[in-house]
């Protein structure tokens, strides 16, 4: 398996918001909860990964479980999800479905790739070269940061750099449990977004 190929399994480590922008980051972390990948999506996506994860009755089915149940009734399996690239800060994925002996790999968007893994319990995989890509960016942008920072005469805590407005302390130092408190305080009223 060449370098490009390799990928790490991650889980859904929560659900936040950016405090500069107020778009939802989806948070995934890997098993040693030592390498995070916060990717901004939609708050519609971010509605479905919630309602998944805190398995919320939503009155009506949502397009991630319409989707479910399509696949359910014609005998497609979801096996995994692949976040294969970053593009001008753009992350690409890949659905590999089963359907009997054929293997089928379709584009999805991360945040829906993502809201169907959570439903089925699929694994998600990152390949290592996204993880690589997205350190070179958020070094950038702390970087950056740092020097707005020193140029300013202002001064940030070590540990509490910023990216994009999210405190990287606060997903890092958010244990599993912490996560669940935080989904189980949330209302269904959360997410409802206006029209």
């Amino acid at each position: 398996m060449s370098d490009e190929e390799k990928a790490i399994e991650m889980f859904v480590g929560g659900l936040l918001l950016d405090q500069n922008t107020e778009a939802p980051v989806v948070v995934l972390k890997d098993e040693s909860d030592k390498v995070h990948l916060p990717i901004w999506i939609g708050m519609a996506e971010a509605t479905s990964i919630a309602s998944a994860i805190k398995q919320l009755n939503m009155g009506r089915p949502l397009t991630h479980d319409l989707m479910i149940a399509i696949f359910e009734e014609i005998g497609v399996v979801l096996q995994r999800i692949l976040i294969t690239d970053l593009k001008d800060s753009t992350y690409f994925s890949e659905l590999v479905l089963s359907y009997g002996d054929k293997a089928m790999i379709l584009d999805a968007r991360p945040s829906d790739a993502i809201a169907l893994a959570v439903r089925t319990q699929s694994p998600i995989f990152v390949a290592q070269k996204v993880l690589d890509k997205a350190q070179v960016a958020f070094d950038k942008e702390s970087k950056a940061a740092k020097k707005k920072t020193a140029d300013s005469g202002e001064k940030l805590p070590e540990e509490e750099e910023s990216l994009e407005g999210i405190n990287t302390a606060n997903f890092k130092d958010i244990d599993k449990e912490q996560w669940s408190e935080i989904l189980e305080d949330l209302d269904e009223e959360d997410f409802k977004y206006k029209m």
